[in-house]
């Protein structure tokens, strides 16, 4: 196996994935902020021209990160970071989704039309005109969550989750890019604090992050 991996928030995803299953996989890394992902050769081994993704021995690639950890889990399947069972692989993936579609995706969008918009504005449709907007949803949201979180450690319960992994990876970036975390969430606060001193957030950053002035 062979990951294609680069700076950014969904690769450092994959990282921390890793790291907490105690994997290692080899990584050729591509010059994300080139736009080395969003050409040939790279996009005739993924079209969608995202990262990361995970090229198998048959030549098989697997991109799309919440389909990595899934293959990942089901070939390495602990410590589990989905589910050990058919009800926590429920939850995880309910709180993954709702995560991913109140928050990550976008605060995601936010920057990409607004201060990553001379970054992407010749790779995907922007709307500039909907940053401010998609922004205020997901802080919104982030409201939202601190009331649902009460005092579980984690997002979907005792259970350190792929819905986790997503959200702080996704926060951890956006707090670099202008969207920092509500003053008035403290349940997120501790929350982001608690998974912050987990070994795998340090070890996950890319050492390209100081350079690009984003955490990823």
């Amino acid at each position: 196996m062979q990951i294609y991996g680069s700076f950014g928030p969904n690769p450092r995803a994959l990282r921390v994935f890793l790291a907490e299953k105690g994997m290692t996989i080899p990584t050729q890394e591509l010059d994300i902020l080139g736009a080395e992902n969003r050409r040939p050769p790279y996009t005739d081994k993924n079209p969608g021209g995202q990262l990361p993704a995970l090229q198998l021995d048959d030549g098989t690639v697997i991109a799309e990160t919440v389909a990595i950890f899934e293959y990942l889990e089901e070939q390495n399947p602990k410590p589990a970071l989905i589910g050990s069972n058919a009800k926590e692989r429920a939850e995880t993936r309910m709180w993954q989704r709702r995560v991913e579609l109140r928050i990550t995706e976008n605060l995601y969008n936010g920057f990409r039309f607004a201060e990553g918009l001379g970054l992407f504005k010749d790779r995907i449709h922007c709307l500039p005109d909907a940053a401010s907007g998609l922004k205020q949803i997901a802080q919104e949201n982030l409201h939202w969550l601190d009331k649902l979180l009460g005092d579980r450690p984690f997002v979907a319960g005792d259970r350190f989750t792929i819905a986790d992994i997503i959200l702080y990876c996704a926060l951890d970036f956006g707090r670099s890019v202008g969207q920092a975390l509500p003053a008035d969430t403290p349940k997120v606060k501790a929350w982001f604090d608690r998974v912050s001193a987990r070994p795998s957030a340090t070890a996950s950053l890319h050492p390209g992050s100081a350079q690009a002035g984003m955490r990823g």
